[in-house]
């Protein structure tokens, strides 16, 4: 073969493969438009935090998609969001969050989504807030007065946010089945009502002398109030994990647990021990520290992996913790 032969089936061999190649991307190219296009024609919700992700799937089931922004374990005071999560929520046709100044870090970027047009839902507010009590009535000094954003530690009022999230799905999220979405909000307003019975019968275990609250830091003014309990203080004298105790706060709350005959700290299982550790060095050991699940989900199958899971484990807790039993 002649040198001109060659270099002439070379060039044909070259011609080939590059279109070979070119037609490989135009396949990946109308393959990734058509995934993006199927995409965009389903609703989707974007939820805040994990607890009110489960109750947002409860009732939307498979008629949308939904997005939870903070992983299992995360603590919502602190956690923040990644560039593409900031978009995901300018992009939805509803953002679900807890408000109330609970998810510190991200209401700027609700507020951006819903000054770009998105529907937004504030479960915290329409969940009907209790305030934080004076610090004299074991409230967060400098709070008081303040809505406490922790309303989901009593389940009656997430039954009451359910038929409200209800209607805002349904009046948003075009395409979605109105009869499908109040069906599942039915069904699960069910569940939270009989979760309400089996706490009450499981509260009704501990004796009125024992029913104070010591915990991490202020987030069950909501179960206190709804079950008939005294909130002593709290480690963390506020109603965000972003606050420190003083050595003030700690003796003030020594000396309050020791009035109330009080041995048991319950401390949020998204936060360290060691605050509470702390307080039981001020009482000589003679603290128990019992880790609760108050204001995040666990990952699958780690024991508190949905809202309902959730309250009956720390029910469970509570009653052990506080009767010994």
């Amino acid at each position: 073969m002649s040198r001109t032969e060659a270099k002439q089936r070379a060039r044909v061999s070259i011609a080939r493969l590059r279109s070979l190649i070119l037609g490989l991307l135009a396949l990946a190219v109308a393959a990734t438009a058509t995934a993006c296009t199927t995409g965009d024609d389903r609703p989707g919700i974007v939820v805040t935090t994990n607890i009110l992700g489960d109750v947002t799937r409860e009732i939307v089931g498979d008629e949308a998609d939904v997005t939870v922004l903070m992983k299992p374990g995360a603590d919502p005071h602190s956690f923040g969001l990644s560039a593409v999560q900031a978009a995901e929520l300018e992009q939805a046709d509803l953002v679900v969050y807890n408000g109330l100044g609970l998810e510190e870090n991200v209401l700027r970027h609700v507020d951006a989504a819903r000054e770009s047009g998105v529907a937004t839902f504030a479960a915290g507010e329409a969940a009907g807030p209790l305030t934080f009590h004076t610090a004299d009535d074991g409230g967060p000094e400098g709070e008081e007065g303040q809505p406490d954003p922790h309303f989901w530690t009593d389940p009656d009022r997430v039954r009451k946010v359910t038929a409200l999230m209800a209607d805002q799905i349904i009046e948003h999220v075009h395409g979605v089945d109105a009869d499908t979405i109040r069906g599942n909000a039915d069904r699960y307003a069910e569940k939270l009502a009989e979760l309400t019975t089996w706490m009450e019968k499981s509260f009704d275990r501990i004796p009125e002398g024992k029913r104070a609250l010591v915990t991490n830091h202020h987030v069950f003014g909501y179960l206190a109030d709804r079950f008939g309990f005294q909130v002593i203080g709290a480690v963390i004298p506020s109603g965000t994990t972003l606050a420190s105790p003083s050595s003030s706060d700690l003796r003030s709350l020594t000396e309050a647990m020791e009035r109330a005959d009080v041995r048991t700290v319950f401390a949020d299982s998204s936060q360290p021990q060691r605050l509470a550790e702390v307080l039981r060095t001020e009482m000589r050991g003679q603290v128990r520290v019992v880790e609760l699940y108050s204001e995040s989900l666990t990952a699958k199958g780690e024991g508190a992996d949905t809202y309902l899971r959730m309250m009956r484990a720390n029910t469970t807790a509570m009653v052990h913790g506080l009767t010994g039993a």
